[in-house]
């Protein structure tokens, strides 16, 4: 992460397609994330199986497929690089996807979404995007999801990684479980809460699911 720290310092914006020209992902874990997995798996939660999905910071877009196939979503990945989005449709192209799967991937600005009513989201998933923006902007991104969701929709957080102590480097920056719930405000109820039962092995110990339900 040092060198990603290094290029996201010197161009906070296109440093993370310079990163993805140089090969410098080590977000990429090769697989979409096996606590979304067990989630969706699952019936702890009754997600929506029609409408539509959106995965922000979606990089080769693992997670994106993974939702589109297990509820059926129209499913969109959002990456604000070319290079990223590249690969991500090219391993949606290779991945035989079932018949009837829909995802897409784009290079909207997450920030500047603004949906009608009807065209707001049944489900949006964070797993990274939330720790790779500037602190300074999670209220920001609080006010978006509330926008962003539909009544009744669902917002599935992957907190990673949680830190006992605060650090200033970053990305991804120093966050805890509560860091979301704070800038996301009333409107929301927390559905599930729970340390994954299976994550990848570096993530052991510092990742928490936490799923929210719009009002």
């Amino acid at each position: 992460m040092d060198r990603v720290r290094e290029l996201i310092r010197e161009d906070p914006s296109a440093g993370w397609d310079k990163a993805w020209q140089q090969n410098v992902t080590p977000w990429d874990a090769g697989q979409s994330q096996p606590p979304l997995r067990d989630l969706l798996e699952s019936d702890e939660v009754d997600l929506p199986r029609s409408g539509r999905a959106l995965v922000p910071g979606c990089g080769r877009g693992y997670d994106v497929i993974l939702i589109a196939t297990a509820l059926g979503l129209e499913t969109t990945g959002l990456d604000i690089s070319p290079v990223a989005l590249e690969a991500a449709r090219a391993h949606a192209a290779s991945s035989g996807l079932p018949a009837g799967t829909k995802v897409n991937f784009e290079g909207w600005d997450f920030f500047t979404l603004a949906p009608s009513p009807g065209e707001q989201y049944d489900l949006i998933y964070d797993y990274t995007f939330f720790v790779a923006i500037q602190p300074s902007r999670r209220p920001e991104w609080g006010r978006q999801m509330s926008a962003l969701v539909k009544s009744g929709g669902y917002l599935i957080t992957l907190a990673w990684p949680l830190a006992p102590e605060p650090y200033e480097s970053g990305p991804p920056h120093y966050s805890k479980p509560e860091h979301y719930a704070e800038v996301l405000g009333d409107g929301w109820e927390k559905v599930l809460d729970k340390e994954p039962e299976h994550s990848l092995e570096r993530h052991v110990g510092c990742e928490r699911l936490i799923v929210y339900r719009s009002l």
